[in-house]
């Protein structure tokens, strides 16, 4: 089943190539959608795919890469709409 998932991850997550991190692992997980910063010091998200690998992606974000520092994240799911080719870092 695919879906959609409205993320946004919340620490020290600017900064440390997160989103360059995320659209490698969504490349991977074969998720679309995209990534950017927001002006509260967060990253937000939009994934689409098959569930298991949207949560897969979901699961990355709650680490990140070495040198972030995730203090939270927060998932709203929603319905698979396949607007997206491929991932883009968005700005």
């Amino acid at each position: 089943m695919k879906i959609r998932a409205m993320v946004t991850v919340k620490g020290m997550v600017q900064g440390v190539n997160f989103r360059r991190y995320t659209q490698q692992t969504a490349m991977r997980f074969n998720v679309s959608g995209w990534v950017k910063n927001l002006p509260n010091g967060s990253v937000a998200g939009c994934f689409e795919g098959e569930e298991n690998d949207v949560a897969a992606l979901i699961d990355w974000c709650r680490q990140g890469p070495g040198s972030a520092r995730v203090s939270d994240v927060e998932v709203e799911r929603g319905e698979f709409t396949g607007e997206f080719d491929g991932f883009h870092i968005a700005y």
